[in-house]
């Protein structure tokens, strides 16, 4: 049954959710007024939920797609931009005024036209105004806007702000209806639904945005190159032609960022990337050599990716720095001013490509910025825009034929203008010569009201030219005054023929277009020079992490809690720094150029190098910083890949199922036992790991060590119950498993854990629940086949834990 909601029609007719006090299941019903189910039985009517949730939800999605979160292909603008813009040139705060406190701007936004948090108003105005966000500001912040390296806006309160001089040529045609007017949130006021731009800002300065089901991320663009593409794809269209896409690239031949950096994708990448709107821009921090001194090299670096916040890079760099993961790296230091210039300290013999390779590759130096050029473009319906992905044509497609519509509503504007004002000029030049009997008429008239009808009947004029004549001043009857009326009305008669030429002829408009396009080129496009460089890495050194690690042997330590450290070197495990009430678990060695694995009870292995171990005296680093373990998961067990550890690991190709000479096996609480091998551990893994086991439901991994197969399985469960059994008579799997049964428990039994013994001397040693401790050994019991029951080593009571031994120090490195 599907859920519902239950409706009562309100008093006006219409419908209004109902609450019910006796609700039946899956339905839910809300009454207004007190009512009840039992006052009102014959109104109720049931509306399926799935409907109602998805005709809310609909409308929601809408309102943020169409409404708050993508910009318009026309202005380039989202809602709380342009409302931002609109605000500032109501209240005349352009340019050549002063600058006002933004906290006055921000609140008229929000009273007016944008009823959300002063916050959101806020940060998209400081955004506006920053020249390392935006490639062309649009809003003229005087005091603290934030920087690059992250810093916050100060408080509205204290700053101040201005539109900048570009902004004029998105706001100047404002006023002369040239856009569509839609009323604001409570009706009070009108807002336009997109902004009279002249230039497209768009592409100028991008967009970034999170809507439901659908995000944009435009790149900005250099004005002059966007600009020129305008111009030459007006030009061939008058020429009958249409530019595509590649050629439209000979224009604008890769995005331009606020903050410069190298643009690596090759031509046909961007190519593609503007043919399918969507793509990845690879981009990275730009450099140059500095001086040498007798022990050091410098280099500069001089521009950071777009969007990368700087400190942040030069934190990550400055951890480089200190783990020593670049030795060729000495030292960083921020000695940027306006401009972007961090300092490096290399070695003098160093080769400072291989050392920025390994920063392109492990901090932010390099990134990539992912286009997805999705905005609004026009309907039918001028309120509302239609979320599409675009491609470059269709982008600067849709901003040519906006300029057509503006340009045509601000001619026809201007027109109807003129022929008010040739009504009322024309009415002047009738009764010029006749002021004398105009004046008779007024003095003898009994008001303005009757003077107006008797001059409307006697000259033949209009309402509107009647009551021009009657405001005119005195000083306007002298003789030399029809000679100004009759030239300003031949002015604008001129001025009439030629828009209604215009407004006849498309292609005249197009050219006027073309020349707006061309001024804006001139002022704003021509001396903006690309900051981002285009180029290539074809001939590039490809990095090799191994390259840059120093070889030199380590000990790790993990413990039960799962912290681990790494160290020169460990003589006493045991005696280690080591949290309270915690223990050692495994010490292992190796090179810090090789891996090393751990094992937890959920059956999966995680492989990390020791180089990226962190090294100290004291407790170390939680596991969880460096994998994602689940709830209740936990190491059980660890293993160094270092060659000379891990000797004979390899898998023959050809018998993938027979195990090689050292290999692994680990055993479950339900009785299962599987071997498995190494060598799809080396590699480090990502932070969710790698399976080596599949577990039935509830059972863990009770312990995992390492054996060359030769080895007897000693194992014990809770119910005192043991087997001993060849090691080899467990199956050696290729991938994860399950595994085959070691020991078959009853219901409520579990094992608890197992050794792999070499030879008489090796004892596991189990305590019972009643405090004493029994040894198991081979020399003490027979060997048996796995996949029984076992022997009961003790008549009554239960086996309550393995005693583990003390961990060894690791030995030497061979």
């Amino acid at each position: 049954m599907l859920a519902s909601i239950k409706y009562f029609p309100d008093r006006q007719g219409g419908r209004s959710p109902v609450a019910k006090k006796k609700s039946t299941k899956n339905t839910r019903s809300l009454f207004p007024d007190n009512q009840s189910l039992e006052e009102n039985p014959d109104q109720l009517s049931v509306l399926p939920l799935i409907d109602i949730t998805q005709e809310r939800y609909l409308n929601y999605a809408l309102s943020v797609i169409t409404s708050r979160a993508l910009p318009d292909v026309r202005d380039g603008m989202k809602p709380v931009q342009r409302r931002i813009l609109y605000t500032m040139w109501q209240q005349r705060v352009t340019f050549d005024a002063k600058h006002r406190k933004c906290a006055k701007v921000v609140g008229d936004v929000m009273g007016s036209f944008h009823p959300h948090g002063d916050s959101s108003i806020y940060e998209a105005l400081v955004r506006l105004s920053q020249d390392f966000a935006m490639r062309v500001q649009l809003i003229d912040g005087s005091g603290n806007f934030g920087s690059i390296d992250g810093d916050s806006a100060a408080a509205m309160r204290y700053t101040e702000c201005r539109l900048q001089r570009i902004s004029d040529e998105i706001l100047m045609e404002i006023g002369q209806k040239t856009v569509h007017f839609r009323p604001n949130y409570d009706g009070t006021k009108f807002e336009p639904v997109v902004l009279p731009s002249r230039i497209p800002t768009l592409l100028i300065n991008g967009a970034t945005g999170i809507a439901v089901g659908m995000a944009t991320n435009i790149p900005p663009h250099n004005p002059g190159e966007v600009l020129n593409a305008l111009i030459k794809m007006l030009e061939s269209q008058l020429q009958g032609r249409e530019l595509s896409n590649k050629q439209l690239c000979k224009y604008v031949k890769a995005p331009d960022f606020p903050t410069g950096g190298q643009i690596l994708n090759s031509k046909e990448e961007l190519i593609n990337i503007y043919e399918t709107g969507s793509g990845a821009v690879k981009l990275r921090g730009t450099w140059e050599a500095g001086e040498i001194t007798r022990t050091t090299k410098i280099i500069y670096i001089t521009s950071i990716p777009y969007a990368v916040n700087k400190s942040q890079l030069i934190e990550k760099i400055a951890d480089v720095v200190i783990s020593r993961k670049m030795p060729l790296l000495l030292d960083i230091k921020d000695i940027s001013t306006d401009d972007i210039r961090i300092q490096l300290d290399l070695k003098k013999d160093a080769d400072e490509n291989k050392v920025l390779a390994y920063l392109f590759k492990n901090t932010p130096l390099q990134t990539n910025f992912n286009v997805n050029m999705t905005c609004l473009v026009p309907t039918e319906n001028p309120e509302v825009g239609r979320p599409e992905k675009c491609d470059l044509h269709t982008m600067l497609w849709h901003f040519l034929h906006f300029r057509l519509e503006v340009v045509t509503k601000r001619l026809e504007n201007e027109l109807d203008g003129l022929n008010r004002r040739i009504h009322i000029l024309e009415g002047f030049e009738t009764v010029f010569d006749a002021l004398d009997e105009i004046i008779k008429i007024i003095r003898k008239s009994e008001g303005k009201a009757d003077a107006a009808q008797k001059i409307i009947i006697k000259f033949k004029l209009s309402p509107e030219q009647t009551e021009a004549i009657l405001e005119l001043k005195l000083y306007r009857l002298a003789k030399l005054e029809i000679l100004v009326v009759r030239k300003e009305l031949e002015e604008k008669r001129k001025r009439a023929r030629a828009i209604i030429k215009l407004l006849k002829d498309e292609d005249a408009r197009w050219d006027l277009i073309h020349k707006e396009l061309q001024s804006a080129y001139e002022t704003y496009g021509k001396p903006d020079k690309r900051r981002s460089i285009i180029q290539s890495t074809e001939d590039e050194i490809i990095f090799n992490a191994d390259d840059f690690i120093i070889d030199e042997d380590a000990n790790v330590l993990i413990t039960k809690d799962g912290w681990i450290k790494r160290q020169r070197e460990i003589k006493d495990p045991n005696g280690s720094r080591i949290r309270e009430g915690d223990s050692a678990l495994a010490c292992v060695a190796g090179s810090t150029r090789s891996t090393i694995v751990f094992f937890s009870n959920f059956g999966t292995a995680y492989t990390i190098r020791i180089i990226d171990i962190p090294t100290t005296t004291g407790y170390g680093e939680p596991i969880q910083k460096f994998f994602k373990l689940k709830d209740g998961e936990k190491v059980i067990a660890a293993y160094s890949l270092d060659p000379r550890v891990a000797k004979e690991i390899k898998v023959n190709p050809k018998k993938p199922d027979y195990a090689p000479l050292n290999h692994m096996i680990a055993a479950s609480s339900d009785g299962f036992a599987l071997r498995f091998g190494l060598e799809t551990f080396i590699e480090p893994s990502t932070k969710s790991g790698r399976r080596f086991a599949k577990l039935s439901k509830d059972a863990t991994i009770v312990g995992a060590m390492p054996i060359n197969g030769s080895e007897t399985i000693i194992a014990a469960s809770h119910d005192t119950r043991a087997i001993l059994c060849p090691a080899e008579e467990v199956n050696y799997l290729s991938g994860p498993g399950k595994g085959v049964i070691l020991i078959k428990l009853d219901k409520n039994d579990f094992l608890l854990g197992f050794i792999a013994s070499k030879g008489e001397r090796d004892l596991m040693t189990v305590i019972t629940n009643r405090g004493a401790s029994k040894n198991i050994s081979t020399a003490k019991y027979e060997t048996h086949s796995r996949g029984g029951k076992g022997r009961e080593i003790q008549k009554n009571g239960k086996l309550k834990e393995i005693i583990v031994k003390p961990i060894d120090a690791p030995d030497p490195l061979s």
